[in-house]
C-alpha cells in the first residue's frame, strides 16, 4: 500500500516495510533532482542555442562528451524509476486480485529494465565521436 503522507515521521509509521519507506523517500528526492536535471537539459538544448542549430552533428558532438552521456542516462534512470514507482502505487491501489496485481507489476519491472538497458546501450555504444569527419 502506498504511503499517503508528506512528513517523514508519519511515513515511517505507515510504511509496511523498510523498502516501502525507501521508495517513499526516493520519490521525493528523484522528483526534486529530476526537476533540476530536466530544466538544465531544456536550457542547454533549447534556450541557450537556437533550434535551427540542432542537427545530427550537434547531437553527435554533444554525446561525444562523457559527462553529457552520464547526465542523460541519469535522467533516463530517474525518470523510469520514478514513473515505475508511481505506476506501482496505482497498481497497488486499484487492482485487488493478488495474482493479477503481481503479474502486472512483474511486467512493469521487466519493461522498465528493458528500457534502461536499451537506453544505456544506445547512449554508450553508439560511436558519436566518429561522426562529422
Amino acid at each position: 500500500m502506498a504511503i499517503r503522507t508528506r512528513k517523514f515521521n508519519v511515513a515511517k509509521q505507515q510504511a509496511s516495510t523498510n523498502l516501502e519507506l525507501i521508495w517513499w523517500v526516493f520519490m521525493r528526492l528523484s522528483g526534486l533532482l529530476l526537476a533540476f536535471l530536466v530544466l538544465a537539459h531544456i536550457y542547454a538544448n533549447n534556450i541557450r542555442i537556437s533550434n535551427t542549430e540542432i542537427d545530427y552533428t550537434y547531437v553527435a558532438t554533444r554525446f561525444s562528451k562523457p559527462l553529457i552521456k552520464l547526465l542523460d542516462v541519469l535522467i533516463l534512470y530517474l525518470a523510469l524509476l520514478h514513473g515505475m514507482n508511481g505506476l506501482r502505487y496505482v497498481i497497488e491501489d486499484y487492482i485487488q486480485h493478488d495474482g493479477w496485481r503481481n503479474f502486472i507489476k512483474y511486467v512493469l519491472y521487466v519493461l522498465v529494465a528493458a528500457l534502461m538497458i536499451s537506453g544505456t546501450m544506445l547512449v554508450f555504444s553508439f560511436p558519436f565521436h566518429k561522426v562529422g569527419g
